[in-house]
């Protein structure tokens, strides 16, 4: 039998290891950022066109590279932080795998110009799917510039599975934000399509974090400072209220590079038990500097999810001092023992004594005595009323009841009747159709086989679901104007999501006046959307479209209208009246879809006259 194994050439072995290095251009854009960081550079400029799809440039001052290792960084595994295994586990450089150039090169055209402080000259490489083009000196200042054009031009498959312009642009954000938070020492610049998104000049990390997400992001901070012997935490968290019920301002940083760890993320919540909505995810910004031996990074091919020697005493240090620090800057009640300055004695009344009330009381005080003017006090007088007569008080009341045609004109109050199964038997029988609610969380009505149960929550999803649609079809909806415009701060990124979106906003019913870079001005909002509601819906908005199966097109609009139901919809807990549940349960089905909600999930249950018999038997 003939050999069947064989080695597989360089550069489909470069174009399988791209696979898990490049997933899209946001990892080209960290890997390149990162290798600039590396190199000691005190300005990165990274830009973008079309998403990342048509170019990424990344340009530093950094050290620069030799004409050697120009031509060697783009071989496999060549690496300058690295020698031997034992360097893995004293890492403090971001790459370290040799696999990034590498792998860019083999689905890209890739153009490097790089020069060092000691060379008068660049040295300029081509590179279009690991083959070399040409190699060439020329003139450029100190330092790198990496060009990647056209990512994924050799595996359409790849570049087909890529989301819209936007999308991508908004992962190349996210991106940006975690290396340039967790380096605030560096100047960053970043430009998309020829327009300059930011601007981020040497700072602190608190400002660094105010010149990404906005000025009004500085009164939400809640510094965090704490040193131990296991790990060094600082950085800020954001106060209670202003809790996020999507999860946005995250960030966890583990030696300066940016990690997901829903292990931590989980003492974060339980620092905040108590004071937030279940719901509602805070934000922070955590700098957790450990020792290089004690963690392992090399777990993960995006090297985003770190190993922990010993996580469960990082996780109580984490948890306690983060709680530590919502009470030490009175962000949460606290009691204090010692001294309570409410029940302290006021100065004026500091050398005084106090005095025994007195009582005064009239042993010959008698109320049925008439008064005979005699005694120390006057004493009140006391008649008794004459009674004799008293039948002509309703003299002529019988011709006044006559004239007013009885009680017809009373009324009187009743309570509200909240609804049981048992009252008013004969309605549930002369009716035609009947409903009540069970436990503030469903709606039972009759058919002629038996009963339906109805979750409120997902039909009234459903109603307003369909509504929604129909209105951004046919762009008919009825907008409420607003008395006063309502201001709300968002991020710059989060702005630009909603202006991405305002022709959608706009069929549904609301009204911007402005949309600036960190600020959003409504006058105008949809008809069932309380004035109170509105920055919560819009929060919900920005992340349903940050995942990432949003694209163009019909999927906009259903992002839109699932989120908008989700959040004016009737909830669990909710009483209904009669004529609220007669008129979900008419809605209901009515429209085209009444058996499952907008996400996929069961609406009703059928119980037959037979289900119940079984029961009997």
């Amino acid at each position: 039998m003939a050999d069947i194994i064989k080695l597989l050439p360089d550069h489909v072995a470069n174009q399988i290891a791209a696979g898990e290095v490049v997933q899209r251009p946001a990892s080209v854009v960290k890997e390149l950022m990162e290798n600039a960081i590396d190199a000691g550079a005190s300005t990165i400029k990274l830009v973008v066109k079309d998403g990342g799809k048509t170019l990424i440039q990344v340009i530093d001052d950094g050290v620069g590279m030799s004409v050697t290792d120009a031509r060697l960084s783009f071989e496999r595994h060549a690496t300058s932080k690295i020698q031997k295994a034992e360097d893995l586990f004293q890492l403090n450089t971001k790459g370290f795998r040799g696999e990034a150039l590498a792998s860019i090169a083999a689905i890209a055209h890739v153009e490097m110009q790089t020069r060092t402080a000691e060379d008068e000259v660049a040295t300029h490489i081509k590179i279009e799917g690991s083959k070399i083009i040409s190699q060439e000196v020329t003139v450029a200042p100190k330092g790198t510039s990496m060009m990647v054009k056209n990512l994924f031009f050799n595996i359409p498959a790849r570049r087909n599975f890529l989301k819209s312009n936007n999308v991508e642009l908004r992962h190349i954000m996210d991106e940006f934000h975690r290396v340039a938070l967790a380096h605030s020492s560096i100047n960053f610049h970043f430009y998309n399509n020829g327009s300059e998104l930011f601007n981020l000049p040497t700072s602190n990390s608190r400002q660094r974090i105010v010149n990404i997400f906005g000025a009004k992001t500085n009164e939400k901070l809640v510094p965090v400072n704490e040193d131990t012997q296991v790990v060094q935490i600082s950085g800020y968290i954001s106060k209670p209220e202003y809790a996020k019920k999507s999860r946005g301002e995250q960030f966890f940083f583990v030696n300066n590079r940016f990690i997901k760890s829903p292990y931590l993320h989980h003492a974060i919540l339980g620092a905040f038990d108590g004071l937030i909505k279940k719901e509602n995810h805070p934000g922070y910004f955590l700098y957790l500097t450990v020792d290089p031996g004690s963690i392992d990074i090399n777990i993960h091919p995006t090297k985003t999810e770190i190993k922990f020697d010993d996580e469960h005493t990082l996780y109580a240090i984490l948890r306690s001092t983060v709680k530590h620090s919502l009470g030490q800057f009175n962000v949460i009640p606290s009691l204090d023992f010692e001294q309570d300055q409410n029940l302290e004695t006021p100065y004026n009344y500091k050398d005084k004594t106090a005095e025994l009330p007195r009582i005064n009381v009239d042993s010959s005080f008698n109320p049925f005595k008439e008064s005979s003017g005699s005694g120390n006090a006057p004493r009140p007088n006391y008649h008794k009323q004459n009674t004799k007569s008293w039948d002509s008080l309703y003299v002529g009341m019988e011709s006044n009841l006559g004239k007013n045609s009885g009680f017809s004109s009373v009324s009187f109050e009743s309570d509200t009747i909240t609804g049981s199964i048992f009252e008013n038997k004969k309605e549930l029988i002369d009716t035609g159709t009947t409903t009540f609610q069970l436990r503030r969380k469903y709606v039972v009505t009759t058919i002629k086989s038996g009963m339906v149960v109805i979750d409120q929550s997902r039909a009234h999803q459903r109603v307003l679901y369909e509504k929604f649609l129909k209105n951004i079809t046919i762009k008919e909806a009825v907008s409420q104007q607003l008395l006063f415009p309502l201001s709300l701060t968002f991020s710059k990124s989060d702005c630009a999501i909603i202006e991405e979106i305002q022709d959608s906003l706009t069929t549904v019913g609301f009204v911007f006046d402005n949309i600036s870079e960190e600020e959003v001005t409504v006058t105008g909002v949809p008809l069932s959307v309380p004035e109170s509601e509105v920055g919560i819906i819009l929060d919900q908005l920005i992340s349903d479209y940050q995942q990432d199966f949003v694209v163009d097109g019909f999927s906009q609009t259903d992002i839109l209208a699932k989120t908008l139901a989700k959040s004016l919809s009737v909830k669990t807990g909710e009483i209904l009246d009669s004529d609220s549940q007669l008129a979900l349960v008419n809605d209901l089905f009515a429209c085209k879809e009444s058996g499952v909600s907008p996400f996929n999930k069961p609406i009703y249950v059928t119980i037959t006259e037979d289900d119940i018999d079984k029961k009997f038997i």
